[in-house]
């Protein structure tokens, strides 16, 4: 009996080195031990990566403990330039020609988004190669996005692409993988057949949790005797971080609390010029991602959040909740009650968005229970994260997606 070979087409899927975008990375472990080959086919640069592939030629191959990473070579890019979009315009005319006598045929084929654009090669990968199934995984909804978070018209050129290939893609898939817990009504909405439809949230994996040490440096930065409230992740316009911001200049001046931003994006020089007149905020660079269980342990307390958009009642998925839940550390959560993990497991307060002053007032709830309290809605967090959100657990639902009846 033959190997079943599994291509996972994302440009920004990353190994632990790469420091982000390591869902299938930690998938794959599980598929590997049920007897599947796996092959990731990734861009050689991300701007999210602390360390980028030095490609040689258009693909390079690389084996990461039994994962084959095919890295694809695209054009450097600066986040917010036009050639962000020519980089994933070329990763997708680039699968057309992969290397298969060193990847093998592909029984299964995911598409991650975003980018959406391999979704129509993928589509044509499998014809070619007689796949079993074309499964698209949808981690952001788009075109709404753009839409939501960017102010583009629905009846933008941009738009109206995106559009079309969202349907192309929701109508050629066997299979719809999507993250957001509330993304269903409106996927099937448009591919018009409910049954292929699967949610499969983003998870983490204590097995496989390596937890070192942050450095001398880092810990410096972090004030001692303070009532720390943290956020630890990426700084773009989605987490509604400009609230959080403002929300340390809100908080008694006498009740000792301090407000600490660790991570990197866009937005963060923007941030730290909103912050240029508030003492009790500090901001430290992006840490790797096996010290943020350490990073947590001088927190107090979590910050997560996003703006007040439609978008969110799709539901989100970032890992953040988790790596906050795993620390069992309660949540501040400025948000709409979209049924997030936070709401689901009862591990902290929700408060509305887009309001500094809804923050701060939460904080000082928070400032003002018990750590006994506090703790006790932590192990909630804790105990919901290692029960719903296990990758081993997730790792088996994509295959039983793989091996189920074809939708199609």
């Amino acid at each position: 009996m033959s190997v079943k070979n599994i291509w996972v087409i994302n440009q920004f899927a990353g190994s632990p080195t790469s420091g982000w975008g390591e869902r299938h990375y930690y998938f794959a472990e599980y598929w590997l031990q049920a007897g599947y080959r796996v092959n990731i086919i990734s861009g050689s640069y991300n701007h999210m990566f602390s360390n980028n592939v030095n490609a040689n030629g258009t693909y390079t191959i690389e084996n990461i403990n039994g994962r084959q990473f095919c890295w694809t070579n695209t054009p450097r890019y600066n986040a917010q330039s036009i050639k962000r979009f020519w980089s994933m315009m070329v990763f997708a005319w680039r699968m057309l020609r992969l290397p298969v006598k060193e990847l093998g045929k592909p029984d299964y084929i995911v598409v991650s988004s975003m980018p959406i654009f391999p979704i129509i090669t993928a589509s044509m990968l499998k014809r070619k190669y007689s796949a079993n199934k074309l499964v698209f995984e949808i981690r952001d909804l788009w075109p709404l996005t753009p839409i939501y978070l960017g102010g583009y018209s629905k009846n933008h050129p941009f738009i109206l692409m995106l559009a079309w290939i969202e349907k192309f893609g929701y109508k050629k898939a066997d299979r719809i993988v999507s993250l957001l817990p509330n993304a269903d009504k409106y996927i099937n909405n448009i591919s018009g057949r409910p049954e292929k439809f699967a949610y499969i949230p983003n998870g983490l994996s204590e097995d496989i949790l390596v937890n070192e040490q942050i450095s001398e440096e880092t810990r410096s930065k972090i004030p001692s005797g303070k009532f720390i409230v943290g956020y630890a992740g990426t700084l773009g316009l989605a987490n509604a971080l400009e609230y959080f911001v403002d929300a340390a200049a809100l908080v008694p001046a006498d009740a000792n609390i301090h407000f600490v931003v660790i991570g990197d994006g866009y937005m963060k020089k923007e941030l730290e010029e909103r912050a240029k007149a508030t003492n009790n905020i500090t901001f430290i660079g992006k840490i790797p991602k096996n010290q943020v269980q350490d990073v947590l342990r001088f927190f107090d307390v979590c910050f997560v959040g996003r703006n007040d958009s439609p978008l969110f009642e799709h539901g989100v998925s970032a890992n953040k909740y988790f790596d906050y839940m795993l620390a069992g550390k309660p949540i501040l959560d400025s948000n709409k009650l979209i049924k997030d993990p936070v709401e689901l497991s009862g591990c902290g307060i929700i408060v509305q968005p887009n309001s500094a002053q809804a923050i701060a007032d939460g904080v000082m709830q928070f400032f003002n229970m018990s750590p006994a309290e506090r703790q006790a809605m932590g192990c909630k967090g804790a105990e919901y994260v290692r029960r719903h959100h296990s990758i081993r657990f997730l790792a088996n639902k994509y295959l039983e997606v793989f091996e189920g009846t074809n939708s199609n």
